[in-house]
């Protein structure tokens, strides 16, 4: 069995407080869980308002689907939400 993290960087442009941001967060986070049957996090960033860091952990029964998987859940989460830009993010496998 394989297990993979996906690590997010967003930036949240325009959001002034930490309940503007967790307005945002809350449905992204729903909906990769929804949409990809995978556990997602905020892991980071708690106190910045424009920033997070999220995490996705997704297990599977080879490595290199779940490099493929989580490069999906990227592309998804750039055309789901383009007011978020994503600065960063990295998979990483256990």
């Amino acid at each position: 069995m394989a297990v993979s993290l996906l690590s997010i960087h967003l930036s949240i442009p325009g959001c002034r407080s930490l309940k503007e941001k967790r307005g945002y967060l809350k449905p992204v986070l729903a909906r990769l869980h929804r949409e990809f049957n995978l556990a997602a996090a905020e892991i980071d960033l708690h106190d910045k308002h424009s920033e997070s860091l999220i995490q996705c952990a997704a297990l599977s029964t080879s490595s290199r689907e779940l490099q493929s998987f989580l490069q999906k859940v990227v592309d998804y989460t750039e055309r789901s939400w383009p007011e978020l830009e994503i600065l960063d993010f990295k998979i990483e496998n256990l």
